[in-house]
């Protein structure tokens, strides 16, 4: 792919990444084995624990590694619900924003069809943001009987940075434990789990560059969740064999990654990929929060009368990579649920782009970009008014 701009899908792995990754792969070792391969992979097991605690601004006693942002938010939306429910059987609410990631509304959604739990949806302003004042009135009026609190640390589609700090101010203040998902901000964004004082924190390692089924969810030592997987209680509140290596790359790149914020460079880029789309392209609306209120690497469109998939097809067959919106609904035909929360009419969000920038984009990605969309618009344009 020449021109690669759809970091938030999947961050390629730089080099110092992949060669800590395959060397990490040769060691030979169960981490739980107590030989003397084995106590080998602990330590490359625990030091990478460490590092990634670190680049999180976490304990490593809280860090669980897990398989990925999927697994790390489903054990913490399903772990703390059940948890809170056996604590108290009132507790079967859970508050939810309506833009947030699929893993969290099919998650909640499962909860509420197989587990009895209540959902109650929070409202988002037109910039993607979580209304505060909705929470409150959501949080006041179910008094001693939310379970949880789950939301997006930004907006994956749309970038928007959620007011996070306030959100567990306020539900804490409820008595109300929260999770946030963290996995398209940490690396875009200081991502500091004691300062926010969140209960539980999901992210994952291909967002920042580190391989495909890694993640983690950071636990605080206060917190507690009913496991998902059963089978040997090698970390809290997890089972299975632990994944050395993956750990191993991942502190790699969460370091890396972390080392680089504030990204700069990127929020430059995509200033000038803004401007340059507004420019040039008639009826293009950016959408989510403008300027510092967004991801640095994220910019979003609608593009008025035009066919978002057709438009990405375009895109592609030039040697552009973008997305239309989230991965994880790649090629499944629907709104995005994320600009219908958002008051985005319909036929503007049939029009939707996501261009997401990262460590590796430059000025000729920009340039590339920018040269192919006039083109891209006008036969995704024709498109819609074929069908």
């Amino acid at each position: 792919m020449a021109v690669y701009l759809d970091h938030a899908a999947t961050s390629p792995m730089p080099d110092e990444v992949l060669a800590a990754y395959t060397d990490a792969l040769r060691l030979v070792g169960n981490p739980s084995s107590i030989h003397g391969a084995g106590q080998a992979a602990r330590e490359l097991l625990e030091t990478g624990r460490e590092e990634l605690a670190r680049a999180l601004d976490a304990d490593p006693v809280e860090v669980v590694l897990t398989s990925g942002g999927t697994e790390s938010i489903n054990l913490a939306v399903k772990g703390m619900f059940w948890a809170a429910r056996a604590q108290d059987p009132r507790r079967s609410r859970v508050l939810v924003p309506r833009g947030e990631h699929h893993a969290t509304l099919d998650a909640v959604e499962w909860l509420a069809r197989h587990e009895g739990a209540q959902l109650e949806w929070i409202e988002l302003d037109a910039e993607g943001r979580i209304r505060l004042d909705a929470l409150d009135s959501a949080l006041a009026a179910a008094s001693g009987e939310v379970a949880l609190v789950t939301a997006l640390w930004a907006n994956n589609e749309v970038g928007t940075l959620q007011p996070v700090a306030e959100l567990v101010a306020l539900a804490h203040a409820h008595g109300v434990p929260v999770h946030l998902d963290a996995v398209s901000a940490f690396g875009q964004v200081p991502v500091r789990v004691h300062e926010v004082e969140a209960d539980a924190v999901s992210v994952s390692a291909h967002k920042v560059g580190g391989p495909v089924g890694v993640g983690a969810l950071v636990l605080a030592r206060t917190a507690t969740v009913e496991p998902l997987l059963h089978g040997g209680d090698q970390q809290r509140g997890r089972s299975g064999t632990q994944d050395a290596a993956g750990a191993a790359a991942f502190a790699v790149a969460a370091s890396r990654a972390v080392a680089e914020v504030p990204l700069t460079r990127v929020a430059a880029l995509r200033d000038r990929l803004v401007a340059g789309v507004l420019a040039t392209v008639d009826g293009a609306v950016l959408r989510g929060a403008p300027g510092e209120g967004r991801l640095p690497g994220n910019a979003h469109f609608t593009f008025a009368g035009a066919d978002g998939d057709a438009l990405l097809y375009l895109l592609d067959a030039s040697g552009i990579a973008v997305s239309t919106g989230s991965a994880c609904q790649a090629g499944v035909p629907e709104l995005s649920h994320v600009l219908i929360a958002m008051g985005v009419p319909e036929p503007e969000a049939r029009g939707a782009l996501r261009i997401t920038l990262g460590h590796d984009s430059g000025d000729a990605d920009v340039d590339a970009f920018l040269a192919a969309l006039p083109a891209a618009v006008a036969g995704a344009r024709a498109a819609a008014s074929a069908s």
